[in-house]
């Protein structure tokens, strides 16, 4: 069992920048967290219960769908338990002083995408025919977003998932605050969707002239290293 450095307590964070505006509340909630996780519950263990997050999510939406609108508010739990799950499950490896990086990694990608795609589905289940490619988008742009986030590892060797201020916190809580408006104003849902994609487009688009810009600061560097060769 591992110890959070006094010294250093953000040493766990450490394989990875966070620019996302709740970055300093959150990592001080995982620190607090940390500590009081019980020892049988392994890294794999949290990253199934982040996956049963996103299963609530999806069933709520069916629930809504069928049933109530008040069902989106299991949806609401789903987030907070997908948070607890996708964001402690990599970080209780490093508390514990047995990360598996590339494992780890690989893993944390695919749960992402698995739960981008739930969601994606859920709300395909509850919108009306004409906003459903709402949820074709948004699994797209999530996508288009993973993929630049990868790029980027790849070009500058340094891994971050958030897009500027925004990162994936920051979306689950405006999905949740989208849920709760569902409850209250009908059919409203569609028009966040509209705008959530909109906005995940145009960030994407300012992402990716970035990424094109750091890969070629990455080329002339490579050509001048390589020009020096005798």
């Amino acid at each position: 069992m591992g110890k959070i450095d006094n010294e250093d307590p953000y040493r766990i964070f450490q394989d990875r920048k966070r620019t996302n505006i709740l970055a300093g509340p959150e990592q001080r909630l995982i620190l607090y967290l940390l500590p009081r996780i019980p020892a049988y519950m392994s890294p794999n263990i949290l990253t199934l219960i982040g996956g049963f997050g996103s299963l609530l999510i999806l069933l709520a939406f069916i629930l809504a769908c069928y049933l109530n609108s008040s069902y989106l508010m299991l949806g609401i739990a789903g987030l907070l338990i997908n948070w607890f799950g996708d964001s402690l499950d990599g970080r209780i490896a490093y508390y514990r002083n047995i990360p598996r990086k590339w494992y780890g990694f690989s893993l944390d990608i695919i749960m992402d995408w698995c739960s981008t795609a739930l969601i994606g589905i859920g709300y395909y289940i509850y919108a009306g025919s004409d906003d459903k490619i709402f949820s074709f988008v948004f699994v797209v742009l999530y996508a288009w977003a993973m993929i630049i986030s990868q790029l980027r590892y790849k070009i500058t060797d340094h891994y971050t998932i958030d897009s500027g201020l925004v990162g994936p916190t920051e979306l689950r809580v405006l999905i949740a605050l989208i849920l709760v408006l569902e409850i209250w104003i009908t059919n409203s849902i569609n028009v966040c969707a509209f705008l959530m994609c909109t906005a995940l487009f145009f960030i994407n688009l300012s992402d990716t002239r970035k990424l094109l810009k750091l890969g070629d600061i990455r080329d002339d560097l490579e050509r001048s290293k390589n020009s020096g060769q005798p």
